[in-house]
């Protein structure tokens, strides 16, 4: 009733547990069986350790939450190693969320993750490139899809492109992303966003600036699932602002193969377990044989 299948691999239910949100799935497994997502994709990944930034990281606002982390991380060796052996004991979709300082960084994380048993490397492309003055990979198209391309020549899983909402044209990158190789893409990372501490006169972030995330961006990045879903033949993970059952619906309606669920995770620490068992009712209520029937709809 729940299954989807992307790249050839079967979801039993089309729940993602969103990069960053949920750690490696451990620390969730103490508050319910993890196991009943349909995928969990890894806390950010780089190369080598990242500590991440300095001073305050996250920041409440109306409706969601502001992150400065930093993609603090063990590196993907570490990972291999440590976090991923505990992360296969889970019987469920794992995605390798993967970013990089630079081209090559990503080219030399694809080949260590091509050798572990990872379903996916989900390309994170929101990443400030520090050899072209920090500008994400994934804001103009033509950088986008020369660093897909890259990296889809040697990458031996499903590669899942994860697009920025702050890209000059989302439309245009998800088509310059599906034509340099991407076997499939999700949307949308964080809204770049700021927030001033008015008593110290000072911005919250040491980094100003910040990603904006929870349900406040959601309408938004509807929005920009379905215009990519029209636009694009391969599948489509949404991301932005799910909270309900209702909203998950209306991602699969736009065109989504499957969702990621992030800032809910904080807020509800058994969001993943609720969803998946209110998603399962919404379908026996509605008669649907498949979820999937209703994809696209809209």
């Amino acid at each position: 009733m729940l299954t989807t299948t992307i790249n050839g691999i079967t979801f039993k239910n089309p729940i993602i547990a969103a990069s960053g949100t949920f750690g490696f799935g451990e620390e969730y497994n103490n508050l319910y069986d993890v196991s009943l997502l349909g995928g969990i994709s890894s806390k950010g990944l780089t190369l080598n350790p990242r500590e991440g930034n300095a001073g305050q990281r996250i920041h409440e606002i109306k409706g969601g939450i502001m992150n400065s982390v930093g993609l603090q991380n063990p590196g993907v060796k570490h990972f291999i190693e440590h976090e991923l052996p505990a992360m296969r004991q889970f019987d469920t979709v794992i995605l390798a969320n993967l970013g990089g300082g630079c081209l090559d960084d990503y080219l030399q994380g694809i080949e260590l993750l091509n050798k572990a048993p990872v379903d996916f490397i989900e390309l994170n492309i929101s990443c400030p490139n520090v050899k072209s003055g920090g500008m994400a990979f994934g804001i103009k198209s033509k950088v986008a899809h020369e660093t897909v391309k890259a990296c889809k020549a040697v990458c031996r899983k499903p590669l899942m492109v994860k697009l920025s909402p702050n890209a000059e044209n989302i439309i245009e990158m998800a088509q310059a992303c599906q034509d340099a190789g991407a076997d499939s893409l999700s949307l949308v990372n964080t809204f770049k966003g700021m927030a001033i501490d008015i008593k110290r006169r000072k911005p919250v972030f040491d980094n100003v600036y910040a990603g904006v995330s929870g349900a406040c961006i959601k309408p938004i990045a509807l929005r920009m699932v379905h215009e990519v879903c029209k636009n694009v033949t391969v599948p489509v993970v949404g991301i932005g602002g799910i909270t309900t059952v209702e909203d998950i619906v209306e991602f699969i309606m736009a065109g989504a193969s499957a969702v990621q669920i992030g800032t809910v995770n904080f807020s509800n620490p058994l969001a993943g377990k609720e969803l998946a068992e209110g998603l399962e009712a919404y379908c026996q209520r509605e008669g649907l044989k498949s979820i999937m029937e209703i994809r696209g709809v809209i």
